[in-house]
């Protein structure tokens, strides 16, 4: 009796410190959709989000390495009031720049989030769409972090939806067994899943308050590419409208799709290091234990697969076959995709462009001059730069403007992110990394403050804020019409020119834009090493 009543008391002990259960208020009436109804929650912001919609079957079983399928339909209430787990991927640790918090994993991860702003649109007035395609090198990333919220844009007056999709092995393997399995080709299956969503989309955003007839696709970095191949791609016409490019294309030689071909001799070799005899046997396989042996093997999107990708999309936008709508892409000051190795002085500066560019070294070295150590760094870091991102964004721009009707706009992002001092990471110094891969993104999506969800590491500043403020401004009046504002001219071929956002605004040239054409025939940077990306 006495031992009852003892962990009685330390129930209620334990139940006194706990914190009350938080009650969501439901974001109105559930929303019919094809596979059936949706109950989402209201924020305290009054936005109103549906976290964790599916929008194809779990691809698992004998799903694993197969396009995508529609889900099945269900019967009462489908309650999407938390984000679902993630595509399974390696883990990282807390110590980095971006972290906001470890997600559950998983193979069964083909949801969308949606944020939608607090009051529904009027009769015939539907808000239009944002649909976020995440980055991570096609390797990792995740639909749900809070770098990726969608509530600030909703609060401004658009549907944001977050799309999740397969990365590394499990979205991008292709293979012999699984070309002759049909659909034209094997691999991107991840490619597969955003279309999928995309699908999805028109099919069923109307009745969360989104227009279907005028949805943008927004990405950065690997998301930025996918945008670039869904572009590109004849099986996503008529799925977008406007599409929004943040650090990332697959044009210009560097980070390349992998031919068909190609990407086959690696899946190959990824069955022979399983020691797996088939694809069904891989099929067999614990992802996890997949995941961990397919690791040092960055995977990658491919062409010439038959079917999403059947030409280069260089050779797409050259033949005017894109789909033909408004552009909105840009880099940052201070990223790459490459390094030019450790730069201590003037000499070794000149050695490394030497070796790196040995075609076209003198004229690259008289573009980018250097009598000093620092001169010598900070030219190293503009080559870096301008012989992937900068290379990458200018033929996006170019293919977009040479064939196609519609405008392309281009801009520069050179501010640097204001440190807390004494903070540390274990992948980013604060002190030298400057305008780095993924700074401009938390301005663009009005998610500054998740940079210091669980540690302070930035002391934002009003200007940040005001700054973050216009980029808003200027994405949702893209996806509205098509045009960031009116100070900011569409790009040209003859005119080259990026609209500065940092401390400094307006337009300027292209940094170096006659110089990037020294860099298309660079040998690549090698596909299995991971990119220099500065996150």
């Amino acid at each position: 009796m006495m031992r009852r009543l003892g962990l009685t008391l330390g129930l209620l002990a334990l139940t006194s410190v706990a914190p009350a259960q938080v009650v969501d208020r439901p974001a109105g009436d559930p929303v019919s959709t094809e596979a059936g109804l949706v109950a989402g929650k209201t924020l305290p912001s009054g936005v109103r989000a549906w976290l964790g919609v599916p929008f194809a079957a779990p691809p698992v079983r004998d799903l694993r390495w197969r396009d995508p399928q529609p889900h099945a339909a269900w019967n009462g209430v489908w309650n999407a009031d938390r984000a679902a787990a993630e595509c399974i991927q390696p883990l990282r640790g807390r110590n980095i720049n971006h972290y906001f918090g470890e997600e559950a994993t998983s193979e069964d991860c083909l949801y969308l989030n949606i944020w939608a702003p607090p009051e529904p649109p009027p009769p015939g007035k539907a808000y239009p769409v944002i649909a976020w395609i995440y980055g991570g090198g096609f390797n990792v990333g995740s639909a749900s972090m809070a770098n990726y919220s969608g509530e600030p844009l909703a609060s401004k007056g658009a549907v944001y939806v977050s799309i999740a999709y397969r990365v590394g092995s499990l979205g991008f393997l292709a293979h012999p067994a699984l070309t002759a399995e049909g659909n034209g080709g094997s691999g991107n299956y991840g490619l597969k899943d955003q279309i999928a969503a995309l699908q999805w989309i028109q099919h069923n955003i109307a009745g969360f308050g989104g227009d279907p007839g005028n949805v943008t696709i927004a990405g950065q970095s690997a998301g930025s590419m996918s945008v670039s191949l869904l572009q590109a791609s004849p099986v996503a016409k008529g799925l977008f409208h406007r599409v929004v490019g943040m650090s990332g294309g697959v044009f210009g030689g560097q980070m390349a799709p992998a031919p068909l071909a190609e990407a086959e001799v690696e899946g190959v070799a990824l069955q022979k290091a399983l020691g797996a005899s088939s694809i069904e046997a891989m099929r067999d396989m614990p992802a996890d234990r997949l995941i961990a042996l397919a690791a040092p093997v960055k995977r990658r999107p491919i062409v010439l697969d038959g079917r999403v990708v059947p030409v280069p999309p260089e050779a797409a936008f050259a033949a005017g076959q894109q789909s033909d709508v408004p552009v909105m892409i840009g880099f940052t000051r201070d990223e790459s995709f490459r390094s030019l190795g450790p730069i201590a002085g003037v000499a070794e500066y000149e050695r490394a462009v030497r070796l790196t560019f040995p075609a076209h070294a003198a004229q690259i070295l008289q573009a980018y001059p250097a009598r000093m150590a620092e001169e010598a760094r900070r030219a190293a870091r503009d080559i870096e730069r301008d012989a992937t991102l900068g290379l990458q964004m200018a033929e996006w721009a170019k293919g977009q403007s040479m064939k196609g009707k519609a405008p392309a706009y281009a801009y520069f992002f050179t501010r640097t992110h204001p440190y807390r001092p004494g903070v540390t990471f274990a992948d980013h110094d604060p002190a030298t990394v400057g305008a780095y891969h993924t700074a401009d993104v938390p301005y663009w999506l009005g998610t500054l403050d998740s940079l210091n969800l669980f540690r302070v590491t930035r002391d934002w500043t009003q200007g940040d804020r005001q700054l973050s403020a216009e980029m808003m401004d200027r994405l949702l009046a893209f996806a509205r019409d098509g045009d960031p504002g009116r100070d900011w001219p569409a790009w040209k071929v003859s005119q080259p020119r990026v609209h500065l956002l940092g401390e400094a605004g307006g337009m300027v040239d292209w940094p170096h834009f006659k110089t990037l054409p020294l860099f298309k025939d660079a040998a690549p940077p090698v596909p299995a090493e991971r990119p220099r990306i500065r996150d």
